[in-house]
This record gives structure tokens, C-alpha cells and sequence, in this order.
């Protein structure tokens, strides 16, 4: 009998040990990188400073060794776009103070890697007077594509 209970014990072991291990996983959510992008103030004059900072996080947790966190600015149908190391500030928060010579409406991109994922959001903010702001680009530009495409069939 008890050569049985020593051989099942095991097994029921792990058997045990599997259920309860299952059960945690399908219990708990995925997380998500989430960025929250701000610039203060949103509307600055030539030459003032500009702060730029993303909230890094992923789920309740700060991240705070994020991967790489650069970001892309550009004045307005500008070709060239500045990018810049940003690092770790505290609390999760990333930041950036510059200030720009050039009035017009410019654009930033927050490209954060972390925890095996990338996150890009964007926004636009003016200095001084705003200029023609870009087109949203993507379905127009797609519709160029298709229109010279099937006119050279």
C-alpha cells in the first residue's frame, strides 16, 4: 500500500501544481506599454522653452529603464526631423526642455521601446504663428499610389 501511495504521490503533485498555475495565468491581463505625451506650454513664442515629457508606463508599474526613448521633432512639411535621446527623469516621466528660433507649427513624436514593445504617439504644438500644418498622410497617399499604378496598365 504504501509503495502505491509513493508512486501516485508525485503524480498528484503535479497535477495539482499545473491546475493551480493555469488558473493564475488565464487570471491575470495583459499588460500594455502605455505613453502619455504632454507639452507645456502647448503654445510657446520664438525662443522660450518648451518641455516636453512622456509618462511611461506599463500596466500600474513606472517604467523607469525604459529601453530607448527619443523624440522626433519637426517644423511642418519640414524633410528634416531632429531626433534626441531623452532620459529617465523620475517617476516614469521622461523629459525634454528646448526651445525653437523658428515660428510655425511643429509636430513631436514620443518613440518609446520598452518591455519588448514600442509605443509612438504623437502631437502638434505651435510656436509663435502657426504655419500650414502637414496632411494627414496614408490613405491619400495610397490613392495616388493606386491611381499612377492603373494608369500605366
Amino acid at each position: 500500500m504504501k509503495k502505491l501511495f509513493y508512486i501516485w504521490l508525485p503524480f498528484l503533485l503535479f497535477v495539482s501544481l499545473t491546475a493551480c498555475s493555469k488558473n493564475n495565468a488565464a487570471e491575470e491581463e495583459p499588460q500594455f506599454l502605455e505613453v502619455e505625451l504632454s507639452i507645456n506650454p502647448q503654445k510657446a513664442e520664438a525662443n522660450e522653452p518648451v518641455v516636453f515629457e512622456a509618462k511611461v508606463t506599463y500596466g500600474e508599474e513606472e517604467v523607469t529603464d525604459a529601453d530607448e526613448v527619443k523624440f522626433e521633432i519637426w517644423r511642418a512639411n519640414a524633410e528634416e526631423h531632429e531626433k534626441i535621446l531623452v532620459e529617465h527623469a523620475d517617476n516614469g516621466i521622461y523629459r525634454l526642455e528646448k526651445s525653437f528660433e523658428e515660428e510655425g507649427t511643429y509636430y513631436i513624436y514620443a518613440h518609446v521601446t520598452a518591455r519588448r514593445m514600442h509605443n509612438m504617439p504623437k502631437k502638434e504644438f505651435v510656436i509663435g504663428q502657426p504655419s500650414a500644418p502637414e496632411e494627414e498622410s496614408g490613405s491619400s497617399e495610397m490613392e495616388n499610389m493606386d491611381e499612377n499604378n492603373h494608369g500605366s496598365h
